[in-house]
């Protein structure tokens, strides 16, 4: 397999980030308004159709953590580290039949709004500080750095801190306009993510029926996984005991949640 990125490969990049980065610019372009507030922000104005908000949902929950790392904990302990996204599942459908409608009620559009009128203006702006500083300099730069990380392997290794900044100008240029901008562009990002997560899998299991001799038949490298290590398509791993050895108790304890 060719592992060199060729030309082609460089123009589905460049288009790809001028695509979104530019739509997103021309969404806040024509949405902006002189004077915005925190409905205009964070709800985008109530303009945002189902499958837009939908696909935000997925695109902002999914990123080089699941890519990258989730993949590297999956090929370590087997799906049972998804496991914890249908607890997730029931309680999104919960939030949103149950308790949506009554912060909407409220006019509560944010975690910090709710502790302002629960408690006090001191506990919404610790909350708030708090949370910032977890996501620009824990969460954020994570994922950029995962991203560039990944991208840098295809490109040749020389190019890492030039895709850290670009990432960054690119997450600045979608998130001008709050969720005005985010609620369309994620639309083509699960678009990308769905159609590269399929392709992803498909030359995995190709690569696998490869290696066995089966030819480059993707069903008959998923039933060698199947086949070869069971154990991975646990949903449940069952909890380490006296007995257990320490691959066991190293794949329990990676377990998210």
């Amino acid at each position: 397999m060719n592992n060199d990125l060729g030309f082609f490969d460089y123009l589905i990049f460049a288009v790809y980030f001028l695509l979104v980065s530019g739509y997103g610019y021309w969404v806040y372009r024509r949405k902006k308004k002189t004077v915005t507030n925190t409905k205009d922000f964070f709800l985008a104005e109530g303009s945002l159709t189902w499958w837009a908000i939908g696909a935000s949902l997925i695109a902002s929950n999914i990123s080089a953590e699941q890519f990258i790392g989730m993949s590297g904990n999956g090929f370590f302990a087997g799906i049972a580290v998804a496991a914890y996204e249908w607890v997730a599942a029931i309680a999104l459908i919960i939030i949103a039949v149950w308790f949506i409608p009554i912060y909407l009620k409220n006019r509560i559009f944010t975690m910090p709004q709710f502790l302002k009128v629960r408690y006090n203006e001191t506990v919404a702006l610790i909350m708030a500080i708090f949370w910032l500083f977890l996501y620009i300099f824990v969460n954020l730069t994570s994922i950029l750095y995962l991203g560039a990380v990944a991208i840098n392997g295809l490109t040749g290794g020389h190019y890492l801190h030039e895709i850290m900044i670009g990432l960054s100008i690119f997450a600045i240029i979608i998130t001008l306009g709050g969720m005005k901008v985010i609620g369309y562009t994620d639309v083509i990002q699960v678009t990308v993510l769905i159609i590269g997560g399929l392709a992803t899998t498909y030359m995995a299991l190709t690569l696998v029926s490869e290696k066995f001799g089966l030819g480059r038949d993707a069903l008959a490298g998923f039933n060698m996984l199947l086949k070869d290590a069971p154990e991975h398509f646990e949903m449940i791993i069952p909890k380490p005991g006296p007995g257990s050895t320490q691959l066991e108790i190293d794949k329990y304890l990676i377990l998210p949640g």
